[in-house]
């Protein structure tokens, strides 16, 4: 007896491969996370990530334009000042790095790409976490709220089409909506960190960012332990008007992908971050996985879990091997 069921018949070619595919990566839904440093006089490499740069203002113009022109759906732009008080001041200053940069953007831009901003204080403070302190030194939730709206306003005002609030705080997407339309923002987008882990895999991007953090955050990111728990965050998040919702770290948590993906009615992300970035490199580099194949199979994983955005630093590289 032989079977009757012969699923390899799907898998003969490459054409009959392609034909029955079930789930596509298109550089449209890839997202660029880039930073920009006050003051640097050339690009920098960084070192635990390695393709990545810190940027000068004219260096993220010219890769940003590179990236539209590769087909990416957007860029997500982190700041690094070059000076950090107790409350992120240069996180609202108008003509601080990171407003100043989205104007370079927006001006060099325009429309043609979804010019996205990190909404958070943790790259502007001296102790690093992302919120100003109480008098305890705990994260003050709704001190932070207000820096938060202003930060938003600021950004939006400087060309943001989407700001991006990832600190984790509690009320954070319905109180920036709040300040983006009483400033007559209201065309402005909120792209909501909504589960955003206590990860041990982002350090290669506080690398980036030159991260002041001494501690961790444990006190408002979610424990890895928790998947109910995201539901509930996405949940609020949605019913505070945000208009995509997101999930951070993707690989590690591609079962909360999927379950925030089948609740969710607006837009899904997933941020494939810094330490996952840099497993891959650092495997591919020591010659034990394919690169390339490796690259393009993590994206698909992300996709399939259920995102229809995926936040990678491959975003540009991944884009052209999708359009060859």
């Amino acid at each position: 007896m032989y079977p009757l069921h012969r699923p390899r018949r799907l898998r003969t070619t490459p054409a009959m491969r392609r034909l029955v595919s079930e789930t596509e990566v298109r550089p449209r839904q890839l997202v660029l996370p880039m930073f920009v440093k006050e003051g640097l006089a050339a690009p920098a490499e960084i070192s635990s990530m390695p393709g990545v740069l810190q940027h000068t203002r004219e260096s993220l113009r010219k890769a940003a334009v590179e990236a539209v022109q590769a087909g990416v759906g957007g860029i997500m732009l982190f700041g690094v000042p070059a000076e950090r008080d107790a409350v992120g001041s240069g996180a609202t200053d108008p003509d601080g790095i990171l407003n100043a940069a989205l104007g370079d953007l927006r001006a060099e831009l325009g429309d043609s790409t979804v010019l996205m901003s990190d909404c958070c204080l943790d790259e502007f403070t001296d102790h690093g976490h992302c919120g100003v302190l109480s008098a305890d030194g705990a994260v003050d939730n709704d001190a932070t709220l207000e820096v938060y709206g202003e930060m938003a306003v600021a950004q939006a005002r400087a060309g943001a089409h989407v700001v991006g609030p990832s600190g984790m705080m509690d009320g954070q997407i319905a109180f920036i909506r709040n300040a983006l339309d009483q400033a007559g923002l209201s065309d402005t987008g909120i792209l909501a960190y909504s589960a955003k882990y206590a990860s041990a895999f982002y350090g290669p991007f506080r690398d980036a960012v030159e991260s002041q953090l001494s501690g961790d955050r444990k006190t408002y990111q979610q424990d890895p332990a928790n998947a109910r728990e995201a539901i509930r965050e996405v949940q609020l998040d949605l019913a505070e008007g945000a208009d995509m919702v997101m999930v951070k770290p993707a690989l590690l948590y591609l079962d909360v992908l999927r379950s925030v993906a089948e609740i969710s009615d607006v837009p899904v992300a997933a941020y494939q971050i810094s330490g996952e970035y840099a497993m891959i490199e650092a495997a591919a580099a020591n010659g034990w996985i394919e690169r390339e194949r490796s690259i393009l199979e993590s994206l698909t994983s992300i996709r399939r879990a259920g995102a229809d955005i995926v936040l990678t630093y491959w975003a540009v590289e991944a884009a052209r091997w999708l359009d060859r």
